[in-house]
């Protein structure tokens, strides 16, 4: 797979916002949320779509460079 800066920075944001996601998981299941409910369900709510927007850019952008 051929690599560009905008492909690796939108992978480095995917890896971001699916680590905020998943920690925003488990703070809501544990049941009292360090940052508060509302805080943490408004992390959540942005960084899951965000995730799999820059995730499917990212390889996009990949398979445009493979020629």
């Amino acid at each position: 797979m051929y690599m560009t800066p905008k492909s690796g920075v939108l992978l480095l944001v995917s890896c971001i916002t699916a680590i905020a996601s998943v920690g925003s998981v488990f703070e809501l299941t544990s049941g009292v949320p360090q940052l508060g409910q509302t805080n943490t369900t408004i992390i959540l709510a942005i960084s899951v779509p965000l995730t799999i927007i820059s995730f499917f850019l990212a390889v996009m952008d990949a398979r445009a460079n493979l020629k």
